[in-house]
């Protein structure tokens, strides 16, 4: 342990010390009060104003060791963080010194690529970690059961455990039937006046060196 760790322990244990005999003087500040109305109570005036200066007195004296306290903690507060400053400069040095050995026999290319695919590794494995971790403390069961209590307070209704509420589908109005079945009747007469006649075809059936030849009538009835 360095000096300065040794003053800085010194430090926090009489900031300890100072705080701990600011609460011991405002209990005996207390009881100075409690004395005080108790000799006023007897009538007993000059114990009264004994009493008074001794809580005044101790009140003074727990406000100052507060105040001192106050003051030694920030100064240890203050050597707490040369102390760490001086660990981190030593820390830099050792790290300076390494990376000139480094850039002197490597290739700081390949170091850094190095460090980068472990970096993608341990981040893949952290998130895949975290996934699995909240998916266990969150099970999938009970999700579902909150969706739908929540649902069912709301008046929805859950499909397929998505959470989507069901609307129901918009029936057709009498206007609407109507045109419909006009449109399809329509469409029939159509269809039936539709003829479709082929009234002259040639067609050639060959095989082998035979052809044939002649006049062919199509006609559909629908």
């Amino acid at each position: 342990m360095s000096h300065l760790e040794k003053s800085l322990f010194q430090l926090k244990f009489t900031a300890k010390v100072l705080q701990r005999q600011a609460k011991k003087a405002n209990k005996d500040e207390a009881s100075e009060k409690n004395k005080l109305k108790q000799a006023l109570a007897k009538g007993n005036t000059d114990g009264a104003r004994i009493y008074a200066q001794n809580a005044i007195r101790k009140k003074n004296e727990g406000l100052n060791l507060l105040r001192l306290g106050s003051r030694i903690d920030a100064v240890a507060s203050r050597v707490e963080t040369a102390v760490a400053m001086r660990t981190v400069t030593n820390s830099m040095g050792s790290v300076v010194k390494g990376m000139d050995k480094a850039m002197e026999s490597m290739n700081l290319e390949k170091v850094f690529e190095s460090q980068f695919a472990d970096l993608d590794v341990q981040t893949n494995y952290m998130e895949s970690t975290m996934s699995d971790t909240t998916a266990i403390a969150t099970p999938q069961d009970q999700v579902d059961h909150l969706m739908q209590q929540v649902a069912d307070e709301a008046g929805l209704e859950i499909q397929h455990g998505l959470g989507e509420a069901k609307v129901p589908a918009k029936e057709p109005s009498v206007g609407e039937a109507s045109a419909a079945k006009e449109e399809d009747n329509s469409l029939a007469e159509r269809l039936r006046a539709l003829r479709v006649s082929v009234t002259r075809s040639d067609y050639v059936l060959t095989t082998g060196s035979l052809q044939r030849r002649g006049w062919v009538t199509v006609k559909v009835m629908l």
